[in-house]
């Protein structure tokens, strides 16, 4: 059975993502040991709430630095909605700027949009090679609940590596909906709250680990 960390920093539904993560087959523990966050075949990092508050749960038990020695180890990691934001290098929330892992370059920002939160089901735009949404229908909606993203994707493409699977959504105007760059993976959305949609996705993750 696969083995999946579920990192335990003060921040995200953990319950919710655990019982998800078992459903779909994974041997899930909810841990913020270092140890056993780096032996897991599979790391999820959960978030809810501001980007500096979750930094500082982070920092508490030496996240960023569990987050970057497995992908410096090529061992896969998945960010979910917070944990999506604080792998890039800042976050912008009322004024205050704080710094986030640094794993990719980028600012999370407040959306452009008349209604925020940006609360409830919305489409995406997948690429084509996608291994998170493979076998998932186009017109397929997951659960959002957030009002800062990142709206520019900053990482250039190199002749070293792959380039990174952009996938994008739309809440007055396009913000990243979910990455996929070599082992680091994450989403914008919910797939814990995503019903059968998100089900789907967690599998091809975990089966991919």
């Amino acid at each position: 059975m696969t083995s999946v960390a579920l990192l335990d920093y003060g921040s995200g539904n953990l319950h919710s993502a655990q019982r998800a993560l078992a459903r779909v087959g994974a041997d899930v523990e909810v841990t913020s040991d270092p140890k056993a966050a780096l032996a897991a075949d599979g790391l999820v990092v959960p978030g809810v709430g501001a980007f500096a508050a979750c930094m500082e749960g982070l920092r508490a038990v030496r996240g960023e630095r569990i987050i970057g020695q497995r992908l410096a180890g090529s061992r896969p990691v998945l960010g979910i909605c917070v944990g999506m934001q604080i792998m890039f290098e800042r976050g912008v929330e009322h004024g205050v700027e704080a710094d986030g892992c640094g794993e990719w370059p980028g600012t999370v920002e407040m959306l452009k949009a008349d209604v925020l939160p940006h609360m409830g089901w919305n489409t995406l735009q997948a690429p084509a090679d996608s291994v998170l949404f493979a076998g998932i229908d186009a017109d397929t909606r997951f659960y959002f609940v957030h009002s800062y993203g990142v709206q520019k994707w900053e990482l250039a493409d190199s002749d070293l590596i792959a380039p990174a699977k952009l996938t994008w959504a739309d809440h007055g105007g396009p913000f990243l909906a979910a990455v996929e760059n070599g082992p680091l993976s994450a989403t914008q959305f919910h797939p814990e709250k995503s019903g059968d949609a998100g089900a789907a996705l967690l599998e091809n993750w975990v089966r991919s680990l």
